[in-house]
């Protein structure tokens, strides 16, 4: 689990990359690399209101440890206020 007091979405990751996505640490902040599709997934989800899970690591191994997790609450007390 990492906090971040922000998140980046960059939707510009090629498929031809080899990665399904990639995760990284900025500053105090964390940077998700997507491709465009997945950008459009995420966007979709966010309009909806709806959980969205994307999978970081490698197309071509089944190990993958990374996950980013957007999940929508019901109690909002628990936040960061600022």
């Amino acid at each position: 689990v990492t906090g971040a007091s922000f998140v980046v979405f960059n939707g510009a990751l090629k498929t031809s990359s080899g990665f399904l996505a990639k995760s990284n640490i900025v500053e105090d902040g964390l940077m998700v690399q997507i491709t465009p599709e997945t950008m459009e997934s995420l966007r979709q989800a966010l309009r909806d209101k709806k959980d969205f899970k994307i999978t970081c690591g490698k197309t071509d191994t089944g190990d993958i440890k990374e996950f980013v997790d957007i999940c929508w609450v019901e109690n909002e007390e628990k936040t960061n206020k600022g």
